[in-house]
């Protein structure tokens, strides 16, 4: 069983926010996320997708986002 709970889109992007992600730019639902010392995320979902947990863990890995961020 995975510790990633499913998660709408939009929440997670705000817990992006919150951990320090800003937006760099924005062309249609694709949103290039930039923080300090990370390389650059495209962030590629409409509010109010579901996301589940495989894929939160694939976004974990490249943002440094942990499940009680959510």
């Amino acid at each position: 069983m995975s510790v990633w709970p499913a998660a709408k889109a939009g929440q997670v992007l705000r817990a992006l926010h919150r951990i320090g992600w800003t937006l760099k730019r924005q062309s249609g639902s694709h949103r290039v996320l930039s923080r300090p010392g990370w390389q650059d995320v495209v962030f590629a979902f409409h509010d109010g997708n579901e996301l589940g947990p495989r894929m939160l863990a694939r976004l974990a890995k490249h943002t440094g986002l942990r499940p009680e961020d959510l």
